[in-house]
C-alpha cells in the first residue's frame, strides 16, 4: 500500500485529494498545524481513513521528522497562505508559508527521504500581468500580488532541488479551481453563498469588485487527479493544468443568479473596496502538454460548477433555517 503526505490536507484540494487517493488504495497522512480548535470540516467524513499528524510549515524540524517517521512514497504540498489579497495585508506571513515553507518541506525530503516523490501547488498567479494569452509552462512570470511572488520563489526552489538534489520533484501551475469547498472568502465561493442568501431571503445585496476580471475556472475535483498522474511519470517535470476557457465574474454572476431564477442587476452593487492594489485581468491556461503526456482533460464544464456550488450554499444555508 504506497503511503501519501499532505500538507494542507484540511483545505479544498487537500480533502478532494486524500478522497482520491485512499480510493485508490493509498495509505493517506494528513499534516495539519498544532491550533487551539480543530478545522475538519472538508475532512470529517474521512478521519476514519486518514492518519493526522502535527507539524508547521514554519518549524523545520517538525517536517524532518513527520518525513522520517513516515517514509512517504509521495509528498503532495498544498498548504500555503493562499488567499491573494490577506497577501497584500500580510505580505511577511504569506512569504513564510507560501515560499520559504515549500524549502523548508523540500529540505525535510532531501534529509529524511529523498526517495520521495514531491508535488508543489503551483499557481496561476505567477503569471499575473501577462506577457502572451494563453499561458503555458515556458510564458513567463509577472506576479501581480506578494501571494504570487511567493508561489513563484515556491515554484523556482522546487525545480533548484530537483536539479540540484535529483529529487523526483514537479510543480502544477493550476489555474483557478473552486467547489462547494472553496473558502468563503474566495470570489467563486463568495458569489454561490451570496446568490443563496438572497434566495432564501437571508440578505439582499451581495458586494462585489471587479466585474470585468477574467479567470480559467474549473471543478477542484478534476485538477487532483492531475496532481496524482504528475507524480507517475517517469521524469520529472512540471504541467499547467487548467481548462482553457476563460470567464469573466459577471459571466459568473449571471449563471449563479439565474440559476436560482433571479436577476443579478436587482441584487449585485460594485463596491471599490473590493478591488485589489494591483489587479490581474486575464488568465487562460494552455493545457495542452497535460492533456498530452498525462492523458488529463477537465470533466466538470464552467455551468455545471457553479450550479452545483450555489445548490450546495442554498442546501447548507436551508438546513439551518
Amino acid at each position: 500500500m504506497p503511503k501519501a503526505l499532505i500538507t494542507g490536507v484540511t483545505g479544498q484540494d487537500g480533502s478532494y485529494l486524500a478522497e482520491f487517493l485512499l480510493a485508490k488504495g493509498y495509505e493517506v497522512y494528513g499534516m495539519v498545524r498544532r491550533t487551539s480548535h480543530d478545522s475538519y470540516e472538508r475532512i470529517d467524513h474521512l478521519l476514519d481513513q486518514v492518519e493526522i499528524v502535527t507539524a508547521d510549515l514554519l518549524d523545520q524540524h517538525s517536517l524532518t521528522e513527520v518525513v522520517r517517521e513516515i517514509l512517504p512514497d509521495e509528498v503532495y504540498n498544498l498548504a500555503a497562505q493562499s488567499y491573494v489579497p490577506t497577501s497584500f495585508t500580510q505580505p511577511v506571513l504569506t512569504g513564510e508559508f507560501t515560499a520559504l515553507g515549500v524549502t523548508r518541506i523540500l529540505e525535510a525530503i532531501r534529509l529524511a527521504h529523498p526517495r520521495a516523490r514531491f508535488y508543489q501547488a503551483s499557481s496561476s498567479e505567477m503569471f499575473g500581468k501577462v506577457t502572451e494569452t494563453p499561458q503555458h509552462e515556458g510564458t513567463a512570470f509577472h506576479p501581480r500580488s506578494p501571494y504570487g511572488v511567493a508561489k513563484i520563489y515556491g515554484h523556482w526552489v522546487t525545480v533548484n532541488y530537483r536539479e540540484s538534489y535529483g529529487l523526483y520533484a514537479v510543480s502544477g501551475i493550476l489555474f483557478n479551481h473552486e467547489s462547494p469547498r472553496r473558502g468563503i472568502e474566495f470570489v467563486t465561493r463568495k458569489v454561490t453563498d451570496g446568490v443563496a442568501r438572497i434566495k432564501l431571503g437571508l440578505s439582499q445585496k451581495l458586494r462585489l469588485g471587479n466585474l470585468d476580471a477574467r479567470r480559467d475556472w474549473g471543478y477542484a475535483g478534476d485538477y487532483v487527479e492531475a496532481m496524482w498522474l504528475m507524480l507517475q511519470r517517469p521524469t520529472p517535470t512540471d504541467y499547467v493544468v487548467g481548462t482553457g476557457e476563460t470567464h469573466s465574474v459577471r459571466e459568473l454572476v449571471e449563471l449563479a443568479f439565474a440559476h436560482v431564477g433571479l436577476d443579478w442587476h436587482d441584487h449585485v452593487v460594485t463596491d471599490p473596496a473590493f478591488i485589489r492594489p494591483a489587479e490581474v485581468d486575464l488568465l487562460q491556461a494552455d493545457p495542452r502538454k497535460a492533456k498530452r503526456e498525462l492523458g488529463w482533460s477537465p470533466k466538470v464544464a464552467f455551468p455545471e460548477l457553479v450550479a452545483m456550488m450555489v445548490d450546495a450554499d442554498v442546501a447548507r444555508l436551508g438546513a439551518r433555517r
